[in-house]
C-alpha cells in the first residue's frame, strides 16, 4: 500500500497528464460517447440519489452501532476479532459518490442486465447500483458476516428488493453468482486490493465474459501490486479497451477496436 504522500504525487501526475476529461482530441467515437454520455453527464438520476447520501450521512455519524467484523484482505478497515463503529467502516469502505454514480450511468448507457459487485460494505454503492435497475438485477458479495447481515437487514428495511447479497469468500462465491448472471454483465471489483486475488478473479469473470460486458477495477493505483494487475489485465488480449480515471479503472472488450487502446482521463 503507498503512503498518502505516495499516492498524492501518483495523483499529481495523473491529474497533469491526463486527458482533461471534455473529450477533445479523442478519435474514439466509442470513447467520445463514453466521455460525453457517461463521465459528464451528471444529470441522470440525481433526486433518487438524495436518500442515498442522507443515509452515507447517518452512517458517518454513527458512533453508536458497532459491527463484528474480520479481516476482509489488503486495504481492509479491520483486524481480525475486532468490531467497528458503523461510521468507522463507512469513512474507510464506502465509495465517494460519484464514483457511485458513474457505475450507475454506466449501468444505464451500456444497458446492463446483470451487475455483480465484489465487496458489499454497508450497501451503499449497491443502492446505486440497484437503483439503475438492471433487468436480472444485482448480486453482491460479501465477505464479513457481520457486515453482510447489517447491510442486508437495512436492505430489507428498505424495500430494495432486486439486491442478491452472498456472504462469504470472493472465490467460493464468484462461481456461483456468475452462473446466474444473464445478457450483458458489468462486475465492479471492489473488495480484495491484492495483485493475486485482483488476477484470480479477473480470470474468473473473463471466462464468462461477452463483448458487450463491462469491467470495473477499485483502487488500481494503490499500491504497486494493483498498479500490476491492472497493467497485466490490460494488456490482456481479450481487453480491446481501458479507461484509467485513477481511482477506478474500466475495461471494454468489444471487437470493434481494431487495435488495442489505452486512454487516461481526468474525472
Amino acid at each position: 500500500m503507498y503512503n498518502s504522500f505516495e499516492l498524492g504525487i501518483k495523483y499529481l501526475r495523473y491529474f497533469f497528464t491526463a486527458s482533461n476529461g471534455k473529450g477533445h482530441g479523442t478519435h474514439s467515437p466509442f470513447v467520445y460517447a463514453f466521455i460525453d454520455d457517461v463521465l459528464r453527464d451528471n444529470s441522470a438520476g440525481k433526486s433518487m440519489f438524495k436518500k442515498i447520501e442522507h443515509l452515507r450521512k447517518q452512517y458517518k455519524n454513527d458512533r453508536q452501532t458497532f459491527i463484528e467484523v474480520k479481516d476482509l484482505g489488503a486495504g481492509s478497515f479491520t483486524r481480525a476479532g475486532n468490531t467497528r463503529a458503523v461510521a468507522e467502516i463507512a469513512k474507510g469502505a464506502a465509495k465517494p459518490p460519484k464514483f457511485a454514480r458513474l457505475l450507475y450511468r454506466l449501468v444505464r448507457f451500456y444497458q446492463i442486465d446483470s451487475v455483480l459487485e465484489l465487496g458489499t460494505s454497508l450497501g451503499l454503492t449497491t443502492r446505486y447500483l440497484s437503483l439503475s435497475h438492471p433487468t436480472h438485477g444485482v448480486q453482491t458479495i460479501e465477505g464479513a458476516p457481520g457486515i453482510a447481515e447489517f447491510t442486508e437487514a437495512a436492505l430489507q428495511y428498505e424495500g430494495v428488493n432486486n439486491v442478491k447479497l452472498l456472504i462469504g469468500d470472493f472465490g467460493e462465491q464468484l462461481p456461483v453468482a456468475l452462473g446466474k448472471m444473464q445478457g450483458r454483465k458489468l462486475v465492479f471489483f471492489d473488495g480484495n486490493h491484492q495483485y493475486a486475488p485482483t488476477k484470480q478473479y479477473f480470470e474468473m469473470v473473463l471466462s464468462t465474459c461477452n463483448e458487450e460486458d463491462v469491467l470495473v477495477f477499485d483502487d488500481i493505483h494503490w499500491s504497486a501490486g494493483m498498479e500490476k494487475a491492472w497493467k497485466e489485465i490490460k494488456n490482456n488480449e481479450r481487453v480491446t479497451c481501458s479507461i484509467d480515471l485513477f481511482f477506478i479503472g474500466i475495461v471494454f472488450l468489444r471487437k470493434e477496436f481494431k487495435e488495442k487502446q489505452d486512454f487516461t482521463i481526468r474525472f
